[in-house]
């Protein structure tokens, strides 16, 4: 056992003496747009950088009506030109849906624009159905070309690692220092990552059954690098904050029925809050939402603050990523508010 390892389990960590990020999906709500949904996350980006969180990152997803942030490289700038101490960066790049060169010129663009505030954290998925992935140009192999689509990639920001095409430059990108981040929620991009030497954020507010072997793997693979000397992993997390416990229940219906509507196929908008959501499910829909969104922290303050204090005694994560999804702004803002709050306590 590594003495930093040691020192881990000797020295718990505590909520307050790790950094708080922000996952955001740009949501469009029952009745609104995109437009309106730019102006909210830029919006919430200035709130959170008031209350401290450290990220801000926004997820590639396609074809879906509840969300905004497909065209995420243009978003980061958005919230970027709109922010000035925030990490701005991508939760992630779906890289297999894209040119590698394309996606370090956007990035150094990204960079140069907003010199040392943006991440580049890659995914392997499409971040889509089969019908969008294909209209995305994809070959459909399962992201099995993921390692070397990243080795061209990290090549041409660092053309010493020589994978890249002869005579062929990222301008913008070369020789400029983006942290890149691998995204996963099993071991695939755990194990990678840890071979590389790079950080890794596991997506534990939707795959949380693996969170925890996925987190084993990175740091048992983990070989120091030029990038990092030890493991450095994130978690994601649903939290559904209001100042009492029934009414942050209420507003996590949006969320469950965002859910449902993905196992039915019936896409839409966030929708509005409900009292109830057994007129909604059926009970094998209701154990299908409920265990993929089991590790879901929704409640009142305190509540809050003891079951993030558990999921990081039992990850030992050393940052956490919160995702919020609630129908109204001003609530979501608050649960956020709230979240940074006890996190300060």
């Amino acid at each position: 056992m590594s003495s930093s390892a040691k020192d881990s389990q000797a020295s718990p960590k505590q909520l307050r003496n790790i950094p708080l990020s922000v996952l955001d999906l740009s949501p469009i709500v029952e009745g609104s747009n995109a437009t309106e949904s730019y102006k909210k996350s830029l919006d919430l980006a200035q709130h959170v950088e008031k209350w401290g969180y450290h990220r801000f990152w926004l997820a590639e997803h396609h074809s879906m009506p509840s969300v905004a942030s497909s065209a995420t490289s243009v978003l980061i700038g958005h919230i970027a030109g709109g922010t000035t101490t925030l990490r701005v960066g991508s939760g992630g790049i779906m890289l297999p849906n894209h040119a590698p060169l394309a996606i370090a010129e956007q990035f150094g663009t990204l960079e140069s624009l907003y010199p040392g505030r943006i991440d580049l954290g890659l995914g392997r998925a499409p971040g889509a159905d089969q019908r969008t992935a294909r209209a995305l140009r994809r070959d459909l192999r399962n992201g099995e070309d993921f390692p070397e689509l990243l080795q061209e990639l990290r090549a041409y920001f660092d053309p010493s690692l020589g994978h890249t095409p002869a005579g062929v430059h990222a301008v913008p990108g070369e020789g400029l220092s983006i942290p890149i981040w691998l995204l996963g929620s099993s071991d695939f991009s755990a194990r990678l990552a840890g071979l590389l030497g790079l950080p890794f954020a596991f997506a534990g507010h939707f795959s949380p059954n693996y969170t925890l072997p996925a987190l084993q793997t990175y740091r048992h693979s983990f070989r120091p690098s030029e990038v990092l000397q030890e493991p450095y992993a994130m978690v994601g997390v649903n939290v559904m904050a209001a100042d009492t416990d029934e009414r942050a229940e209420r507003l996590a219906t949006s969320h469950f029925q965002a859910f449902l509507n993905i196992i039915r196929g019936d896409l839409k908008p966030i929708q509005p809050p409900v009292d109830s959501m057994d007129d909604l499910w059926t009970e094998f829909e209701k154990l299908s939402v409920q265990s993929q969104l089991r590790s879901s922290i929704i409640g009142s303050p305190d509540k809050i603050k003891e079951e993030l204090q558990s999921l990081l005694n039992a990850t030992q994560a050393d940052e956490l990523m919160i995702t919020t999804s609630m129908f109204d702004h001003a609530d979501r803002l608050r649960s956020y508010e709230i979240v940074a709050d006890v996190w300060k306590s």
